[in-house]
């Protein structure tokens, strides 16, 4: 038998700006409505297509958004840039990704009972890391003064569950003692903020999990992993073409192409069967049925997504503190949804209740863990 895992501590750190949807209907507005005016001759003549005006009602209830967090606020809603304004760092200052990691890294770790130097283990997983490299890892490890190991991985939206998964076999086969699974998430950087479908979607924030092995947990609050399950299935419907090539292509890029974007109905119609099986299987393999499951916490990426797959699984609509929602103040933060919502929404569980924490997005990739709380 493997030796068990437990999830001793999480930290979040939440951006200091927060947008609602108001402001970003404003900014967009005036954005679509000078381009329509600019380019009305070639909208009347069908070679260019006119850009729609955004609706606040629209994205709540399309999404179930209603703010999000972001590092950099005024950049986002100048019409004039509809992007944040990030100013350069130089290599010696620390980068904007790891600064994000640090109070979440304290905090993770003062719940777990441990020292920024008893660390061995650092996973950075995102849906964009900053630089290729040296790994924002690796500066993560040398700037608290860990241990042991650190590198970066990209599963886009699964990219913690995917992180925890590699934490959980590198404790399992003593590689590491204690894991840290950090996931900081600048998604308005690389979000559309210029068409009306893609504007809402996405708010920055970084989550952290600590793992251990339980022999070595000091930890009040401990969960215990019970199994994890990683599953891919590729697929063009969301699509970032942003890399280190793009300069040697003969073609020019659309810069549409080198963000963000997706065929938001397919993926809506794709995935949330992938993801019900995903969890079905999962606790098949566990020999436990829906209803012994307390908690979903749920990838963050649309309200009435994760009502269905929750319904599906469980066979009714589930109340709100069986799948409890976040991204109404703090929409899709890609990989560190689902941990947000650990986070914050796993009190009132006692000892032996069991949850499931899953990610889906991109790729397709999913990914979870069903925990138990010792």
């Amino acid at each position: 038998m493997p030796d068990s895992v437990v999830i001793t501590g999480t930290g979040l750190f939440t951006p200091p700006h927060s947008i609602s949807n108001d402001e970003l209907v404003a900014s967009l507005t005036v954005s679509a409505t000078r381009f329509n005016e600019e380019h009305a001759a070639e909208i009347e003549a069908g070679t260019v297509e006119a850009r729609a005006i955004p609706d606040a009602e629209f994205i709540e209830k399309a999404s179930g958004i209603r703010s999000r967090y972001v590092m950099e606020k005024e950049g986002v809603l100048d019409p004039d840039r509809l992007r944040p304004h990030l100013p350069t760092r130089s290599e010696d200052e620390l980068s904007l990704m790891a600064e994000m990691a640090l109070p979440a890294i304290d905090e993770a770790l003062a719940q777990a009972g441990r020292r920024r130097d008893e660390v061995d283990c650092i996973i950075v997983g995102a849906s964009n890391i900053q630089r290729a490299y040296p790994a924002v890892a690796i500066e993560i490890q040398h700037t608290i003064g860990a241990g042991g190991w650190a590198y970066d991985m990209n599963v886009a939206c699964s990219s913690a569950t995917f992180s925890m998964q590699a934490a959980v076999d590198a404790l399992r086969n003593g590689s590491a003692r204690c894991a840290l699974v950090v996931n900081p998430e600048i998604t308005s950087a690389h979000n559309n903020f210029a068409l009306r479908d893609h504007h809402f979607i996405f708010g920055d924030a970084c989550t952290v999990a600590v793992l251990e092995r339980a022999d070595d947990a000091v930890a009040a609050e401990q969960w215990e992993v019970l199994r994890t399950r990683l599953e891919t299935k590729f697929s063009n419907s969301i699509r970032n073409d942003f890399g280190f090539l793009n300069p040697c292509e003969d073609d020019a890029r659309d810069p549409f192409e080198l963000v963000f974007r997706q065929r938001g109905q397919q993926v809506f119609k794709e995935v949330v069967p992938l993801v019900v099986r995903h969890i079905e299987e999962q606790l098949g393999a566990l020999s436990l049925d829906a209803a012994a499951i307390r908690r979903f916490w749920l990838h963050q990426a649309n309200l009435k997504m994760n009502q269905l797959i929750a319904k599906q699984v469980l066979g009714r609509l589930p109340d709100e503190t069986e799948a409890p929602v976040i991204l109404d103040r703090y929409a899709n933060t890609s990989s560190a949804g689902s941990v947000i919502a650990f986070h914050l929404h796993r009190g009132g569980l006692e000892a032996g209740h069991l949850g499931v924490l899953c990610s889906f997005g991109a790729g397709y990739s999913i990914g979870s863990l069903v925990v138990r709380k010792r």
